[in-house]
């Protein structure tokens, strides 16, 4: 790890602490030549998932390209980064039961899961995080044809909203 400041490689932990329901590590560190002292953060990363898209293409499983979909769908609406990175965390989790189950079943080489069920899994967290950025997501994923579609599912939303208050 390079220092930030003097960009040296001789740094040392100071302090270590789980973060994120033990997806990932937060590390306080401090330069050996100029004692600058900055955090790291150490997460998971899911290691040879394929997806297999909707037209039969395979791709490596690629954080970056969730974490894009979820903000587009959270543009403008309120959430902390911590907030954020843990539902990220979370549905990585569930992506990851998801495919070593698949994986069990089928004795496939590499663990693989569809992006039909990567959708679904981002929206059950989306839904329960954002209702109107769920609303996003759903319209794009869903592909709603027309407005009735979509004011099935605000009505499917408010309805199961009225019944839990």
């Amino acid at each position: 790890m390079y220092c930030p400041v003097c960009r040296s490689k001789e740094t040392k932990v100071i302090d270590s602490r789980i973060a994120e329901a033990g997806m990932s590590i937060r590390r306080r560190r401090e330069c050996i030549k100029c004692q600058y002292r900055f955090s790291t953060l150490e997460e998971t990363e899911l290691l040879d998932l394929v997806v297999i898209k909707q037209r039969g293409s395979r791709e490596s499983y690629d954080r970056a390209k969730l974490e894009k979909g979820l903000i587009h769908s959270l543009t403008k609406r309120p959430h902390t980064q911590e907030a954020f990175r843990s539902m990220v965390n979370e549905i990585e989790r569930d992506i990851q039961k998801k495919a070593a189950k698949t994986w069990s079943e089928h004795s496939t080489k590499n663990k693989e899961i569809t992006s039909t069920q990567i959708g679904e899994i981002v929206m059950k967290h989306l839904k329960k995080f954002d209702k109107v950025a769920y609303i996003r997501f759903a319209s794009i994923y869903r592909a709603f044809e027309d407005v009735e579609t979509f004011q099935h599912e605000l009505k499917t939303l408010t309805h199961k909203r009225k019944n839990t208050q």
